[in-house]
């Protein structure tokens, strides 16, 4: 209570606080958030995680800079899937249905769900080689129905 009268009194004390290490701003430039492959999965989900969204963790794949979003330990046995070389990284990640299984040094793995390209481009990890291939929306007579009566 006697706190609170102070404020509203306008006589609480005030101690400014030092301006040293006052700021996050070094760990928020996209420079600092390349992951190191040489760890094991719970440090490399941690990371990956840490940095979603801003600034986002990255990689180099085929020569590109790829960001990872929505990681989480995946705790089961090596899924089947096609292998993505991955710079830096022990082995290859496996592009599965249901997104990018890499792996840490001590063998466990972690499941990326969403990759973003250079160019702004998002798209579902478990997508990655079919990211270039664009399918026409087929609408069905009902739809289509439905459709014209919105427009």
């Amino acid at each position: 209570v006697e706190a609170v009268n102070l404020i509203a009194d306008g006589k609480a004390p005030c101690v400014p606080q030092p301006k040293e290490g006052a700021t996050y701003e070094g760990i928020q430039k996209k420079e600092n958030a390349e992951i190191s492959w040489d760890q094991p999965a719970a440090a490399l989900h941690n990371w990956i995680r840490g940095h979603d969204k801003v600034p986002g963790a990255w990689t180099t794949i085929n020569g590109q800079v790829v960001t990872f979003y929505g990681s989480s330990l995946f705790d089961a046995s090596v899924p089947t899937g096609q292998e993505l070389t991955i710079k830096g990284a022990s082995r290859p990640g496996l592009v599965t249905k249901n997104g990018l299984v890499v792996f840490g040094n001590d063998g466990k793995m972690v499941l990326v769900r969403n990759l973003q390209f250079e160019d702004g481009k998002m798209i579902p990890a478990s997508k990655y080689f079919s990211a270039d291939e664009t399918t026409a929306l087929e609408l069905t007579e009902e739809e289509k129905k439905i459709a014209e009566d919105i427009r």
